[in-house]
């Protein structure tokens, strides 16, 4: 047969067989067909529908091989649908396994069909062809059996076949890996967060049969699911086990804790709270209180371990069994790393200790800016905050505060809070820091109401996301107060201090404030309801924005514009409704709030609808300030694939409208923030000098953002970079807008004593909450110079901390394969750096220089007359005041324009 078919030169002969009353004849037509139709499926489609109508005749036994040749031929004219639809009429005859370009063609279609089908939303008609969903089940089990475990694995997330999904990991050798590398499938390739969160459960369910779970994993995927209580069990379980557990319980806190949810820790520490309260057996000696008992478990070594003293009763008798005090020991340190105590204490030891910040750039740039010049002397102020994130050292502020008390009315807000950046994290003292500027006894004090509503403020940068203990406190001023600039400073410490726990106490008296309808309380109070509710997809958005709709001020409808995108943050298409409401809306300012809700929904899900809307409402909205966000929104959607974000904006960086090159300068800081990633510098570097002042001031901030804990050994660029900053800081010519951006830069550069980075995921790929809402809030600085501080929030150690089971840090060595220069702090200014002037070239025209000439000539001439009238011995000293004189003469002549100094 085989060398009947390499002989055959037309398929004409066939086809007239199909015309044949014989069935056998149509049979053998129809084998032969199928095995010619590549070479000769031009000829074979002008009998194509002989073909289909044998395929139509319901009593041909083999229906499904005319269905098989059809759909070949219709393949090869490119249509697609039709040769899908055949294929699954021939059943069985359609082989899977078939290698072909018909085949996998035709199988990657039938795919994509089922995965369509499957993925339409509930309420919509879904109408599964059962041949199709046979067809898709052969490919899925022909991968188990081959062993392609990854690819059934991907096949089945994508089809919704979550039972396949189990199937191929429980085939699979390496099930720890499997599971691995479905949670990464379900969080970069699944676009529907309910969808995700079944996957996850799948997992969790698959997880927790193992015999050795892999708990980290589990706690991770539960974090998602927002299963608090589940967690709690697995760590008290871990608690109460072997040493060995116990340590894998602390570290599963401190991966939960990493991530910032402060909502879902304090939870699960309610939880563990009830389960060791549970535990407690009434028939034995009275249960201690868990510090109690861990404080006693520790007095033999005479350190208590992170917490207040607890001291024991006078005259306590009290019998303790050694199992419950190691128990009640274990919880209150793993309580303690879920509050980020523990985390927050050796992070501020690390930045305190390892603090590198050179005062003489700051001292270089306080010399530079003008008195009188109080945006430069806030943006200073601020630069030097940021530097000193974190690490307690107000060094400078001590040494300069005559020059600190130039500021006034809100410089001097902004100045106090600045306080608050520095001591960030100092949870312990922080009251105590603030307490001169705070108000006394909740009422108005003394003190200058711009200097308490900034502490208000600075308390709640340095309690953020760990609010339990200062938030009654903050409460009580914003009750106390009349003063709008208390109140604004109050409103933003709340909605940090309580970030995400949706506190419906802390929730109305915001309410309250926001009602007042006051334009500089407003808008602090929308923001922090935004912040209270993050994420939270409240039903108390709606009241929001009806209450934008309703007020005059634009403050107050900025404020709650950006409340609102806050609490759909993560939340998806969950947030299609009001997405789509904002973006609809007349007023651009609700647009605006629009494209933040856009950008923190999907925050770096690279999800291709969100981004399509985005980059629409970039090049076709008439309000600069909705072009310009929903550009630098791009960069929230993309910050899980930084590389993309150039690539996507490098059109947009340079449209003809500054706002949206500004725009486009930020989306790329704020993706690859901390990246060093040389494609956008190389964006980021002619913007730099655009003609614009605050596309220059949105570039440097950018740059600076992007080479945060870069050096020149990594980049060259870096140390360009540096002098650039200095050369427009001290240009007195530069415009203020640019020199603020120059000056937040050096500041961002150095930041935390250069032993930060900006960082919007944590080890675990989950995002960092605090990180990503804080940006969020830090880019609305163009509107409101104290919002600055928000960036502090996005703030992460670049330090490898270890532990032993006392939580305390061993002395140990590591060995990296890095080069040593790679990590290496950048050289400090010296004092000459800093002072020495270079004079520019003057640019001289060419009639200048020859009437310089002229006058040179006429005054030697006139020097040389007179030189022959004096006395010989008086020849020298003549001669030389005649060419003084001369000189004088010259310096009378029209000068050029001064050239400018700048220190190197």
């Amino acid at each position: 047969m085989a060398a009947a078919a390499v002989t055959v030169s037309s398929a004409g002969s066939l086809l007239a067989m199909l015309q044949e009353p014989a069935p056998e004849l149509k049979l053998h037509a129809l084998a032969c067909l199928n095995s010619l139709v590549h070479a000769f499926w031009h000829e074979i489609s002008t009998s194509v529908s002989s073909i289909e109508s044998l395929y139509e005749d319901e009593e041909f036994d083999q229906r499904q091989l005319a269905a098989l040749v059809a759909s070949k031929v219709f393949f090869h004219l490119g249509e697609l649908n039709d040769a899908l639809s055949y294929a699954l009429g021939a059943g069985a005859l359609f082989d899977v396994a078939d290698d072909s370009d018909y085949a996998q063609t035709l199988l990657a279609k039938a795919l994509d069909e089922y995965a369509a089908i499957q993925s339409r939303a509930a309420g919509e008609e879904k109408t599964m062809d059962p041949r199709l969903e046979a067809i898709v089940e052969r490919m899925l089990d022909k991968c188990i059996l081959d062993g392609k475990y990854q690819q059934a694995m991907g096949m089945a997330v994508e089809c919704r076949r979550l039972d396949k999904l189990e199937a191929a990991i429980s085939r699979c050798d390496n099930l720890h890996g499997a599971l691995s590398y479905c949670i990464n499938l379900s969080h970069q390739y699944v676009s529907h967060r309910e969808y995700r969160l079944e996957i996850l459960r799948c997992l969790v369910k698959i997880y927790q049969t193992l015999p050795n779970p892999d708990y980290l994993s589990i706690c991770q995927c539960l974090m998602f699911l927002n299963e608090s209580d589940t967690v709690a069990s697995i760590l008290d379980k871990l608690i109460s086990g072997s040493k060995d557990d116990a340590l894998l319980a602390y570290q599963t806190a401190f991966d939960l804790a990493e991530n910032e949810n402060q909502a879902f820790l304090l939870n699960v520490r309610n939880h563990l709270d009830a389960l060791s309260s549970a535990h407690a057996n009434p028939d034995s000696t009275p249960a201690l209180p868990s510090d109690q008992a861990a404080n006693a478990a520790t007095e033999p070594s005479g350190d208590v371990q992170m917490g207040d003293d607890v001291n024991m009763p006078n005259g306590s008798a009290l019998t303790v069994d050694p199992n419950k005090v190691a128990h009640a020991d274990r919880l209150t340190k793993i309580k303690n790393i879920l509050s980020g105590e523990t985390s927050i204490q050796l992070t501020l030891q690390f930045l305190y200790s390892h603090n590198k910040s050179d005062l003489l750039i700051l001292k270089t740039i306080k010399q530079a800016v003008e008195m009188r010049n109080s945006v430069c002397h806030s943006a200073t102020i601020c630069s030097n905050a940021i530097m000193h994130a974190g690490t307690t050292v107000d060094t400078f502020l001590r040494e300069n505060l005559e020059w600190l008390g130039r500021a006034t009315n809100w410089a001097k807000f902004s100045a106090t809070a600045g306080l608050g950046v520095i001591h960030r994290g100092h949870l312990q003292q922080g009251r105590a820091l603030m307490a001169p500027y705070l108000p006394q006894n909740g009422a108005i004090g003394s003190a200058s109401p711009y200097s308490e509503g900034g502490a208000l403020y600075a308390l709640g940068l340095i309690h953020a996301n760990h609010g339990e203990g200062i938030k009654e406190f903050l409460r009580e001023s914003l009750r106390n107060t009349s003063s709008e600039v208390v109140q604004h400073g109050a409103c933003l410490g709340l909605g940090l201090a309580a970030l995400g726990t949706a506190d419906e106490e802390i929730c109305e008296d915001i309410k309250t404030v926001l009602y007042t309808d006051s334009a500089v309380a407003g808008e602090a109070a929308g923001i922090g309801m935004g912040l209270l509710m993050v994420g939270t997809a409240s039903e108390k958005a709606t009241e929001m924005l009806a209450y934008a709709h309703d007020t005059q001020h634009e403050k107050i409808i900025r404020g709650l514009s950006l409340g609102i995108a806050l609490t759909v943050y993560g939340r998806e298409e969950e947030a299609d409704t009001l997405i789509e409401q904002m973006t609809r809306d007349q007023d651009p300012i609700l647009r605006y709030g629009g494209m933040y809700a856009l950008a923190l929904a999907y925050r770096g899900t690279a999800n291709n609808k969100a981004m399509h809307q985005l980059l629409h409402f970039a090049v076709s909205d008439v309000s600069d300030d909705v072009r310009r966000t929903a550009v630098l929104a791009l960069g929230f959607v993309l910050y899980n694939e930084p590389e993309q974000t150039p690539r996507i904006v490098s059109l947009l960086s340079e449209s003809y409208n500054p706002h949206v090159r500004y725009g486009a300068a930020l989306a790329v800081g704020i993706s690859c923030a901390g990246s060093g990633l040389s494609e956008a510098i190389s964006l980021l570097e002619p913007l730099t000098s655009d003609v614009v002042d605050f596309v220059r001031q949105g570039a440097l901030i950018a740059m600076a953002m992007v080479m945060i804990q870069a050096n020149e050994s990594y980049d060259s660029r870096v140390g360009a970079f540096r002098r650039k900053l200095e050369k427009i800081i001290l240009d007195k010519h530069e415009d203020t807008m640019s020199k603020m951006g120059a000056i937040l830069a050096s500041g961002i550069l150095d930041a935390g004593g250069r032993n930060v980075t900006i960082k919007l995921k944590s080890k675990s790929k989950h995002d960092r909450l605090t990180a990503v809402v804080g940006l969020a809030v830090f880019t609305q600085f163009w509107y409101w110079y104290p919002l600055t501080y928000f960036i502090s929030l996005a703030f992460s150690p670049t330090a490898l901390i270890g532990l032993n089971s006392d939580l305390k840090v061993p002395k140990f060595e590591y060995l990296s394969n890095a080069k040593p220069s790679l990590f290496d702090y950048p050289k400090p200014t010296t004092q000459q750096t800093a002072t020495t002037s270079v004079k520019v070239p003057t640019a001289i025209l060419s009639t200048y220089a020859k009437a310089k000439s002229k006058a040179k000539k006429d005054a030697e001439s006139k020097a040389k007359e007179k030189a022959e009238m004096v006395p010989p011995s008086e020849d020298a000293s003549a001669a030389s005041t005649s060419m003084q004189q001369a000189a004088m003469a010259i310096d009378e002549e029209p000068q050029p324009p001064p050239a400018f100094e700048y220190t190197s």
